[in-house]
């Protein structure tokens, strides 16, 4: 008694593996049908198989859309049917996605942080005025805070303005203004504070998380007395 063993490696690879064997042979049998009512009825049919076993794609928006598009794939685009939807073309399927642009660094004081640049193109689009100098002197302070984050000892004023100039391309210029950023001990300690409070809020979370692991532990019949 002998038997017809099929080997994986003997068997054609799958278009869309998630499908199985079955569906692809299912696809392949109705290409090959001849008669155009038999194959619009097994076509219609597939979809029904193939919506049942990606139920997920149901709460996609036009997921028929999609299981057709994925039939018309998987038939190699050899699949005379009439579908209710506009057939998807092997140039679509091959088409390649537009090249995206590496993202670079605002400039090379990458301890300043990508958004400065953002904060002071903000800066220069607002007109002159009161609200145009606290956002400059806000955007000076941040960055006085930056490198102090970065460099945890002091700094001059001088180079945070000389920076602040090669940034803004000289249209921001405070080096020769008599603009006081404020002082590096208070920047720190507005820092070090900020990040103590969220330790203690994290702690706090991490408490009430045990507590109430703990509540609901006494409240279980098998621990009371």
């Amino acid at each position: 008694m002998g038997f017809d063993l099929e080997y994986n490696s003997e068997r054609s690879t799958l278009i869309i593996p998630e499908y199985g064997r079955h569906v692809q042979k299912l696809i392949n049998h109705c290409v090959a049908l001849e008669d155009d009512q038999e194959r619009e009825k097994m076509a219609h049919a597939i979809i029904d198989v193939m919506g049942n076993l990606q139920p997920h794609l149901r709460d996609v928006p036009d997921f028929k859309h999609k299981l057709w598009d994925q039939m018309f794939i998987m038939s190699k685009f050899q699949l005379q049917v009439e579908s209710p939807y506009e057939k998807i073309t092997v140039e679509e399927v091959n088409a390649k996605p537009e090249r995206l642009s590496y993202p670079k660094s605002a400039s090379k004081y990458k301890f300043y942080g990508n958004n400065i640049q953002t904060m002071i193109d903000v800066a220069l689009s607002w007109e002159e005025g009161e609200l145009r100098d606290a956002l400059i002197l806000n955007i000076a302070n941040h960055m006085k805070k930056c490198y102090l984050n970065w460099n945890k000892d002091t700094v001059d004023d001088r180079v945070i303005f000389n920076h602040l100039a090669e940034l803004s391309k000289s249209a921001i210029d405070l080096r020769n203004s008599d603009v006081e950023l404020s002082q590096s001990s208070t920047l720190l300690r507005k820092s070090n504070s900020g990040r103590m409070n969220n330790q203690h809020q994290k702690n706090n979370s991490n408490n009430n998380r045990n507590n109430n692991n703990g509540r609901k532990h006494n409240n279980n019949p098998k621990h009371r007395k």
